[in-house]
């Protein structure tokens, strides 16, 4: 492995076959296309583009920065995609240099050591795939930007940013298709060949071999005006959802960050573009795995895993929003709702009761029950108790990811008519999982290969699910909300909650009640208790098996905030211990009260 204090280059695509075959370079880092990244005194990490015409641009940053600092007096600085791309691809390289097998080397069990060693050898692959998606991006952009003609302009959406802007055409070669740069948010741009459409589409690199449409009629956003405009109540969301033109580029496929295996369940429309991709990739997804501990890495970058482990915390697809500059209820904000929602054809919801002046409720199942046949999912006597007057929402998700994760069975839920059936991830468990959790399901719980990984695939759509719902929730008019969850639902619902806080003026949470969560127990919950005004309520029990083993095995030694609380609890984060009378996963709704 090249020593950090070198140089590792990436050059698209001009470069003598000698260094091409290794991915590096030998020779003066200065030449035309190139781009490479180097670590300065350990703790500083560098990166250098040179654009087609020798034009250059260094930024600079500490590790874990999320935004690196430009040198000033490059024609590049001004870049955000460019920046951004950049950004991810430094830190992507960092992680491919940084991954060590030490730890999993000390682990003394054989079959536990082998798996560790398949975990590394995984999260080294997809960092150098990263790595490799974004250096494209990277070099593409500054090649395209790096001479522009501002006489030579179009104004229009963009495709990439959701804004409205001036798009200046670029000096490329004769004979190439037209390139322009948005100059909102720096991304190659071209019109869009709709007929009539004053739009700008996505540019890609390399030749044009299908016509690039605009977002609009992509179908990547539902319409660019009524994607910043307000849906009113919340039961109003499908309208707004309603696509105002045709697609026209059902067969195009997106293949600006080579998406596919990115993320799991990374919706495509948000990764094409390269600004939101880079800032993506420059949001601490590669902090680097921990041995045999870091099994959530490379779950999906919107949502899922924690920042230590290579993911970006619970609420990653409201930081991926803002930053980009665009809040929840925003442009972007619409772009990521309506991919989630194409992706998950369950989702909807549903008003249960139009309710007489109270503060709406809205509430989220988790594991499938047999009480989700019934409309309110069990939550009418809980919800009635304590808030009467109220209308109450359910939010219907994750249908597919539920089933397969499975209703968890008689041996750790408790109860009688349960079987688990899980389906996927053929890896081999721990002898702990294997302990306690049997070969139906310990194996498929400890998959490295995340996306087979049931518990992995429906804790990231919960996450997602609660960037969606927040930022519904922060289009509509309603004053205040109340926010309910059990299990992954409660997840849904913190995440919802962490999405509102960054809404300046939107709607506040008058209250959030957690029960069963199945989440870390331990984090910084200042995001979480931002906008609420009472408290967020954390209801747990020392019984709840599900949570003591499944949880605690597939998210590899973490404790659920649903088995022992929140730490560490604030005044406006309460910790609830109803041990005393729920006694398996299942019977929070039945045998507790609201606070």
């Amino acid at each position: 492995m090249p020593g950090l204090g070198g140089m590792s280059e990436r050059v698209f695509p001009r470069t003598p076959s000698c260094c091409a075959a290794r991915g590096l370079v030998c020779h003066d880092a200065r030449m035309p296309g190139t781009l490479h990244a180097y670590v300065v005194d350990g703790t500083q990490l560098k990166v250098k583009v040179v654009s087609d015409q020798g034009v250059e641009l260094t930024l600079g940053g500490a590790i874990d920065d999320v935004a690196p600092v430009p040198e000033a007096g490059s024609a590049l600085d001004g870049n955000p995609a460019l920046v951004s791309n950049m950004w991810a691809f430094a830190k992507a390289w960092y992680m491919v240099h940084t991954t060590s097998d030490a730890l999993a080397a000390e682990i003394p069990d054989p079959e536990e050591q082998r798996a560790a060693f398949e975990l590394v050898a995984a999260g080294r692959k997809l960092a150098e795939k990263q790595s490799e998606a974004f250096a494209k991006v990277a070099q593409w952009i500054a090649d395209v930007a790096d001479e522009v003609n501002a006489d030579e302009s179009r104004t229009g959406w963009c495709s990439s940013c959701f804004t409205k802007a001036e798009h200046h055409k670029s000096n490329r070669p004769g004979g190439q298709m037209p390139v322009y740069v948005c100059q909102a948010c720096g991304t190659p741009t071209l019109p869009c060949v709709a007929p009539g459409c004053g739009s700008m589409a996505i540019r890609e690199g390399g030749a044009v071999r299908v016509p690039q449409y605009c977002a609009e009629h992509r179908h990547d956003i539902p319409g660019f005006e009524k994607a910043v405009q307000n849906i009113g109540g919340l039961h109003d969301y499908e309208d707004y959802l309603k696509y105002e033109k045709a697609n026209l580029s059902r067969a195009t496929k997106i293949a600006v960050l080579g998406a596919a295996g990115l993320a799991i369940g990374t919706p495509a429309a948000l990764l094409a573009a390269p600004a939101v991709g880079g800032a993506i990739g420059s949001l601490g997804m590669f902090g680097g795995l921990s041995g045999a501990a870091a099994t959530s890495h490379g779950l999906a970058l919107l949502g899922g895993g924690a920042i230590a482990a290579g993911g970006l915390g619970m609420a990653g697809g409201t930081a991926v929003v803002t930053a980009v500059g665009a809040a929840v209820g925003g442009a972007l904000g619409a772009s990521v709702s309506n991919a989630y929602v194409r992706e998950d054809k369950s989702f909807r919801i549903e008003l249960l009761r139009p309710g007489s002046g109270g503060v709406p409720v809205v509430v989220a199942n988790g594991f499938l029950t047999e009480g989700d046949a019934e409309k309110w999912g069990g939550w009418r006597g809980l919800v009635d108790a304590r808030y009467p007057d109220s209308p109450v929402y359910r939010v219907r998700w994750g249908a597919k990811e539920l089933k397969d994760f499975g209703v968890l069975g008689a041996g750790i839920a408790g109860k009688q008519s349960g079987i688990l059936v899980l389906k996927g991830g053929a890896a081999k468990a721990t002898k702990l999982g294997a302990k306690l959790l049997g070969k139906a399901f310990g194996p498929a719980l400890l998959a490295a290969d995340l996306a087979k990984n049931p518990w992995h695939v429906a804790k990231n759509r919960a996450d997602k699910t609660g960037v969606v719902v927040g930022d519904l929730l922060a289009r509509t008019d309603a004053e205040s909300y109340v926010l309910i969850g059990h299990s992954l639902g409660a997840r849904v619902m913190a995440v919802a909650a962490e999405a509102l806080s960054t809404k300046p003026g939107g709607p506040r949470v008058q209250a959030v009640h957690l029960l069963g969560a199945a989440m870390g127990a331990k984090g910084d919950w200042t995001a979480l208790t931002a906008a609420v005004d009472d408290a967020v309520y954390g209801y747990y029990s020392a019984n709840d098996n599900i949570l003591r083993i499944v949880y605690k095995v597939a998210q590899a030694g973490q404790t659920a905030a649903g088995l022992v609380g929140f730490t560490p609890p604030t005044a406006k984060l309460v910790n609830v211990d109803v041990s005393e009378v729920v006694k398996d996963h299942f019977q929070y709704q039945d045998r507790i009260q609201l606070s």
